[in-house]
């Protein structure tokens, strides 16, 4: 597992706030006060990626006060991403201007611009229960990265989506990272802090429309995740091929294999194609709820409908058919 955990239960309820405060000082220093600070509900995993730090939390609503005197005080320059997953945010600069975001949205800030917000819980779930800001935080410093001072400056203190393109990129990516936080090794920490370095960078290239700014090395890792995920939001469709994959992202299927052969020098674009099917399948003839399906209807709807070669595909790659994994499976849950 890598990164530091928060639990409010497990501090005495006159230390949650504070103990809490702390760990969020540690690259975002301010002074925060609460209306629950008596009682502080709240989460946070801090991980240390290399020169960034991602952190995940959820808390009750807080006011935040970033004063020129902190900003002297500081030590080093960053850069603040904030993602909402749940509640809101609201910044206000001490030179004018105010940016919101609810979920689903990000906001930029930096570390040596004094300002005000309000991180602004939902609704309770259940009436007597407190509301919650839920969100992930990058925090890395402006040397770290590529695209130059003077362009960033232009999306800090604004709200941008991450509905779509890069955005929902770096979205998924930081959500997938704290589940799976329990599953990574400390040694993992810096190539993961480097792939949400060239995320953060193309993200912010594409509000800017300045990709062309963007070193090589990071427009191909870039690359290489879009395609990724869009095959994954594909695997149901059974015309899903190496040369879909390629018109999809305006490239060559030359260019498709070679810069996923790069990346993945031991597996080939139809290859992985194959293997994310297989993967669906397997879990889904695993699942009692499922148990009534039809093989073959499993494998029709994660974009394998031709039962021969599924199951020649199923056996390469497990060494077992599917019908005798699946009453293993199932068996082993009765």
């Amino acid at each position: 597992m890598i990164g530091t955990v928060f639990r409010s239960e497990d501090v005495p309820a006159e230390e949650r706030f504070d103990r809490w405060r702390e760990l969020i000082d540690r690259t975002r220093a301010s002074d925060a006060t609460s209306d629950h600070a008596a009682d502080f509900r709240a989460e946070l995993r801090v991980m240390e990626l290399g020169p960034v730090t991602v952190w995940r939390t959820s808390f009750p609503t807080v006011r935040f006060r970033r004063s020129v005197r902190r900003v002297r005080q500081a030590d080093s320059e960053f850069y603040h991403l904030s993602l909402l997953t749940d509640g809101g945010l609201t910044q206000t600069h001490e030179r004018g201007g105010t940016a919101a975001v609810g979920a689903g949205g990000i906001l930029v800030d930096s570390s040596w611009q004094a300002c005000e917000a309000l991180a602004h819980a939902s609704a309770p779930a259940a009436e007597g229960q407190t509301g919650l800001v839920a969100g992930v935080g990058v925090d890395l410093p402006r040397t770290a990265l590529t695209l130059p001072p003077h362009q960033v400056e232009r999306v800090l203190g604004h709200g941008l989506s991450v509905e779509n393109g890069t955005g929902a990129l770096l979205a998924g990516f930081l959500t997938g990272l704290d589940r799976q936080a329990h599953a990574l090794r400390p040694s993992d920490a810096p190539r993961l802090g480097t792939v949400v370095l060239d995320l953060v960078s193309a993200f912010f290239a594409d509000a800017l429309n300045a990709e062309a700014a963007l070193p090589p090395e990071t427009r191909h890792e870039v690359l290489v995740a879009r395609i990724r995920t869009f095959i994954q939001q594909h695997l149901p469709d059974p015309g899903l091929t190496p040369g879909t994959v390629a018109a999809a992202h305006h490239i060559s299927l030359g260019h498709l294999h070679r810069v996923f052969g790069e990346r993945f020098p031991d597996e080939t674009v139809a290859a992985w194609i194959r293997s994310q099917r297989l993967e669906r399948i397997r879990a889904e003839l695993a699942d009692v709820s499922l148990r009534t399906l039809p093989i073959h209807v499993l494998a029709g709807r994660w974009g394998m409908p031709r039962a021969s070669q599924f199951t020649r595909a199923f056996r390469a790659a497990y060494g077992i058919s599917p019908r005798e994994y699946r009453q293993q499976a199932l068996a082993g849950q009765a």
